[in-house]
C-alpha cells in the first residue's frame, strides 16, 4: 500500500480518536451531574435563598448564587466590552497590517489569556486593599472583567482579520474616516463573531471561582448593590460539596446542572442572535 495513504489513514484515525474522546468526556461530564444532580433538583433551589442550616441539609434554594453569578459575568462583560471592541478595532483598522506594535499588543494579550484566574484573582483583591474596597459585587465584576478582557479582544481580533480588505478599500473610497469605518463598517460585517466572543468570555467568567473567591465574597442574600458581597455558582458548588452531608452534596450537582443549562440557553440565542445579524454580511 502506498505510504501517503497509509500516512492518511493513520492521521484521519487519530482524528476521529481524539473527537470521541472529546465528546465521552463531554457526555460523562453531563451524565454525571445529571444523574447526580437531577434527584436534588427542586423549584425551592430555583426560587428561594439559603435559609438556616441550608448547609446542614435543611430548607433553602440557591437563587443567590444564580443571580450573583448574572449580576458578576453580565456586568463583567459589559465592562470587558466597553474595553475590548475599542482596542480590537485598533489593531485592525488604525495600526497598519504587520506593524511590530500590533505584535507585541496580540502577543501580551496571549500571555494574559494564560495566567491563570487565582493570579487574577490576587491581583484583584491587591486592587481592593489598594483602593480600601470590601469584597462586593463590584470588586468581583473587575476582576472578573480583567480575567476575559483577552479572551474577548483576541476573538474578536481574530473576526475582524477574515473581514475581506476590499470591503474595507470601498469604505475609504468613498470618504469615510478611519473611525466611521470601524464603527459603521467593520463592526455591522463582524457582529455575528462579536457575539459569539461575548458568549465565549461570559461562558469563562460565569464558570470561574478562584477570581471571586477573594473579591465577590459570599453571601445567603441577593446583593442590591454594587458595594454588597455577591454569591456565585461555582462558589456555591465548591461550599456545597465541602460538606460532609450527602444530601447538601447532592445540590451540589443540582447546582453544577443548573450552570450548564445557564450556558447551554445562552449559547442558543447567541447562535439565533448570529443567525438573524448574518443577512447583513456580505460574504
Amino acid at each position: 500500500m502506498d505510504k501517503r495513504k497509509i500516512e492518511e489513514k493513520f492521521f484521519k484515525g487519530l482524528m476521529i480518536l481524539s473527537l470521541l474522546l472529546i465528546f465521552s468526556c463531554l457526555g460523562l461530564i453531563l451524565v454525571t451531574i445529571t444523574v447526580k444532580g437531577l434527584p436534588a433538583l427542586d423549584w425551592a433551589m430555583l426560587t428561594q435563598i439559603p435559609r438556616g442550616g441550608y448547609y446542614l441539609g435543611k430548607e433553602g434554594g440557591i437563587l443567590n448564587a444564580i443571580i450573583g453569578s448574572l449580576y458578576v459575568a453580565g456586568g463583567a462583560a459589559f465592562l470587558a466590552l466597553a474595553v475590548s471592541l475599542p482596542v480590537a478595532l485598533y489593531l485592525n483598522v488604525y495600526l497598519r497590517k504587520g506593524s511590530r506594535l500590533a505584535a507585541w499588543i496580540r502577543f501580551s494579550l496571549d500571555v494574559l489569556w494564560g495566567v491563570p484566574s487565582i493570579v487574577i484573582g490576587a491581583f484583584g483583591f491587591t486592587i481592593m486593599l489598594f483602593f480600601g474596597l470590601r469584597a462586593s459585587l463590584l470588586a468581583g465584576i473587575i476582576t472578573v472583567a480583567l480575567l476575559i478582557i483577552p479572551i474577548m479582544i483576541r476573538a474578536m481580533d481574530e473576526v475582524i482579520k477574515m473581514i475581506p480588505p476590499k470591503i474595507v478599500e470601498a469604505s475609504y473610497s468613498l470618504g469615510a474616516t478611519r473611525l466611521e469605518t470601524a464603527f459603521k463598517v467593520v463592526v455591522r460585517q463582524a457582529l455575528p463573531g462579536i457575539l459569539t466572543a461575548i458568549l465565549i468570555a461570559f461562558g469563562r467568567g460565569i464558570g470561574d471561582a478562584a477570581s471571586v473567591l477573594f473579591t465577590a465574597g459570599y453571601t445567603d442574600s441577593i446583593p442590591n448593590s454594587l458595594s454588597r458581597p455577591a454569591a456565585t455558582l461555582p462558589l456555591a458548588i465548591f461550599f456545597q460539596l465541602g460538606t460532609p452531608f450527602p444530601q447538601v452534596q447532592d445540590r451540589a450537582y443540582a447546582s453544577a446542572l443548573i450552570l450548564t443549562v445557564l450556558i447551554v440557553v445562552i449559547s442558543l440565542l447567541a447562535r439565533l442572535l448570529t443567525k438573524r445579524f448574518t443577512r447583513h454580511i456580505v460574504k
